[in-house]
Formats: C-alpha cells, structure tokens, sequence
C-alpha cells in the first residue's frame, strides 16, 4: 500500500489520513500530534506476511507478479468466504474452483495472508455498516495509548483509503493499571489486583468509581488502599441515595410552585440547574473525573450536611400539609431523579437498584433521558445571597466544633449562638433567614458593636465573630418531641 501515490483525486493515503486527524476529535488532545507524526513518517504498508495461519490475501498473479482482475472470479471468491470463511482459500481445489474458465496453470494461488493489523484495522466495515441498528462512522474508538501505532493507526489508513475518511468521529486514549507503588503488576511480584476477586469482595461499581474518578489517560495505580478510598466515596455517595429513597417512601407527588417555594429549596434546585451543565459538558468531553467529583462533593457537603441536616427537623416533623415539608419533598425527588440519572452510566448497577426501588414498574433507569432542568431554576442573585448566608453559617458552625469538643454541649441544639456581624453585606444577606434553622441550634442572636474577647473567627470571613452560651443558661427547655 502506496502512501504517496495519487489515488485518482489528487490525494494521497497519505493527505487523506492527515486531513482525518484533523477532523477527529481526541480525548485528550496529545493524541492527536501523536498520532500525526506517525503517519507523516511512516514507510508505505506491506500488506503480506508469510505465515502458516491467518486471513488470506485471495488473489492470482502471473509469472511477472500482475494479479487477475477478474469480477467474476472475485465474486466465487468472496460468496465461498461468505458461506464457508476464509479457509476456502486453502481447500485442494480452490484453484481451479475460483480460477473457472482461466489456464491454471498461468496462474499462481498467493497463499501469504494479510497482516494481523489490516484485520483489526478493517474491524468497522464488517461490525458497524451491516447493522441496521448501529451507524458508520463509530461515535468512539477507545484503547490504550499504545494503539496509536497499531489499531487506531491501521484504522485510520484502511478506511481513508477504502473510504476516504476516518472510521471513527473521537478517539478516546487509556493508560495502564500500576500497583500502589508505580510498579508494573506481575505474577512474580505477587502484585496484581484481580477484577473478578474485587467484584466479589465489594461489586463492579467499585471498580468503575475507581476509574472515573481518575485520570484514565495517564498510568493509573491501584491497590488495597486505593481502593478502600473509593470504597468510602461509595458508602456515602450509596448513603445519600439510601436516605433520599427513604424520604420520598411518604411523597404523594404533590408540586409546590417554585415561586412559593422557601429560598433554601429554591437554591437547591439552582444547584442542580448548575450541576447539569457541568455533567453534559463532562460526558461530551469524556471528562468523567470533574463529574464524580462535583457530585460527589455536592452529595457530602451540600446535600448531607447542610441541606439534609437542616430540612430534617420539617421532614420528620412538620405536618404533611406544611409549605416548607412539601416542597422539601419535592427538592428531594428532583434531587433524586437528577443524581441517579447522572450517575448512572458510571455506577450503571448501583443507579439501576435504587431507581428501581422508587419505580419499581419501570425497565430500567438506562432506558429514561438526563433530566431537562427548566430555565427558571437557574438564580444567580439567590445563589449569591446565600452563598454569604453560609459564609457565616461556616463561622458558626466552626465556633459550635470547638464548644463540643470543649464539652460546653453536646448536641447543637443546646447551644444559643451570638454573632456579632460588623459586615454590612452579611447582615442585609442574613436579615430575613432563620439562621437558628440554618446553623441548627436552639437560637441565634445578632449583635453588634466590638466583638467579645475570645470570641471565634475565621480569617477569610471578615467582620463575623461567634460566641456560644448555652441554650439553658438563657432560659430555653428542650422539646420531647423535636430536641429543639
């Protein structure tokens, strides 16, 4: 196979796998320049190999090597392949069988088979363009990144010169597995990590959160310890999932407008509008790390210890009837449906389970759509606002950590706050939110003026400062029922 010489348009095999690179997409983009400086270098393909076994070449050729261009020969030849494969060729009478009319004995049976990488390189024509159900080119090739050389490689100059264009639209590159150490797993080192002994122990999903919360174009290293790290990302990711369903067991679907919604619901749903945008953009760039780790922080941090923590109290509650219950009911399925179907391609068993303990009628989460979040979710001045709220929301909390550790109190609900706020940003961003709710305490008092002496404070949250008195030392009893 010629890379330079004219194929009757003016291009070459050459040109036209250049033009390809050009216009395929590669994740990541290093791919790309590698690739290239192969193919600008590479000699022409010698197709044949002299092997005992393998896919035949299938052509004649006289005695000064020009081969038989015969169409009626080629197709006894290619419906023999069709009905009996390609060892036809090799039957003691495929000869004059193929040659029909010809003088056989002009003719030589090229009995060389085809270079292995040809037969890998030709793997779209056979597996996509028969397929009804399937489209030529493929969306995506993925491999190691040694296959830059080889079936990406073989690929790209098959289909450019059978077909004048790539067989692919992306190319998607892996490193290779390490132990803990950077080391090259070997048996003779005693340390290999074995799929099939991890999936017993802890599931698949296991070892997909595993790589996608890496990045997979690079050498990656796992072993004992990298693996009980995503163990733990997976009990609390699994966790958060368990509490939501939960929760939804008493949802009787009502729908509570989002303009009579309580801000603290309004901003979770902005959240998700915003986390939409990150998942789409990461699944189109094959970015799955920057999606697992903005969900996963959104789950622990947003969601189970602050949302979770405060709305538990109108959850367990408040009547059924209450505003505030109702629509934390409904953040919490929107919060349901987005994250499950979210995750879903990357932990596809542990998704499918919790989807069908809610919908236990439906066939399976992989069969719905990603969630279409509607435009008016999306509320910069809201986020703003109670990005200040938990700003001092942080500060006392952090003042709470410390009294608790002290043993001043136990739970936060024994504890009465005082922050004085010297922020006049701060203070209009708090004015009207319950911040006794927000930081789960008993009661919280604004105050003014110069902050007491060894008052908390955080130094990247200017003008807050938190004392925190006991809730019995300013006269409050404690609820039997709530603990407020």
């Amino acid at each position: 196979v010629y890379m330079d010489k004219d194929l009757g348009d003016g291009s070459t095999l050459r040109s036209r796998a250049l033009k390809a690179i050009d216009d395929t997409r590669f994740v990541p983009a290093a791919g790309q320049n590698r690739i290239r400086a192969m193919i600008e270098e590479r000699p022409d393909w010698v197709l044949s190999r002299q092997r005992a076994w393998g896919v035949p070449i299938a052509v004649f050729a006289d005695a000064d090597g020009n081969v038989l261009k015969d169409e009626a020969v080629n197709q006894r030849i290619m419906d023999a392949f069709e009905q009996e494969g390609a060892d036809a060729w090799f039957a003691a009478d495929a000869k004059e069988r193929f040659l029909g009319n010809h003088d056989a004995s002009k003719w030589k049976q090229v009995m060389d088979i085809l270079d292995v990488w040809f037969d890998s390189g030709s793997t779209h024509a056979f597996t996509l363009e028969d397929r009804p159900d399937l489209k030529w080119p493929a969306d995506v090739y993925l491999e190691g990144s040694d296959q830059h050389r080889g079936w990406f490689h073989s690929s790209l100059l098959e289909s450019c010169g059978t077909r004048g264009r790539a067989p692919y639209d992306t190319v998607v590159t892996h490193g290779f597995t390490m132990d803990e150490d950077g080391r090259k797993m070997s048996k003779s080192l005693g340390n290999t990590v074995v799929p099939q002994d991890v999936i017993k122990q802890s599931g698949a999903d296991i070892l997909r959160l595993w790589v996608v919360t890496t990045d997979y174009w690079e050498d990656q290293r796992l072993g004992k310890n990298v693996l009980q790290t995503n163990i733990d990302a997976y009990r609390k990711l699994r966790n958060t999932i368990r509490w939501m369903l939960g929760t939804l067991a008493h949802d009787d679907g009502e729908e509570v407008p989002l303009e009579k919604m309580p801000e603290l619901e309004r901003l979770m749903l902005h959240r998700l509008a915003e986390l939409d945008e990150v998942v789409r953009s990461g699944y189109d760039a094959f970015e799955f790390k920057r999606i697992t780790r903005m969900l996963l922080d959104f789950m622990v941090v947003e969601l189970s210890a602050f949302y979770f923590d405060i709305r538990k109290d109108a959850l367990y509650c408040d009547a059924p009837s209450s505003l505030k219950r109702k629509a934390s009911v409904q953040v919490v399925r929107h919060l349901f449906d987005c994250l499950v179907k979210w995750l879903a391609p990357m932990l596809p068993f542990t998704m499918e389970e919790a989807w069908l303990e809610r919908h236990p009628d439906a066939v399976s989460v992989h069969l719905d759509q990603f969630p279409q979040i509607p435009a008016d979710w999306k509320n910069e001045a809201l986020a703003e606002k109670w990005r200040q709220v938990r700003q001092v929301r942080r500060v006392v909390t952090g003042a709470l950590e410390i009294a608790r550790a002290q043993k001043v109190i136990g739970s936060s609900l024994e504890a009465v706050p005082v922050v004085t706020i010297n922020d006049a940003a701060l203070e209009a961003a708090i004015s009207d939110v319950d911040m006794a709710e927000m930081a789960i305490t008993s009661d919280l008092v604004i105050a003014h003026g110069e902050a007491p002496a060894g008052a908390f404070a955080i130094d990247d949250v200017k003008g807050v400062a938190v004392v925190v008195e006991k809730a019995e030392d300013r006269g409050l009893l404690k609820c039997a029922r709530s603990w407020r």
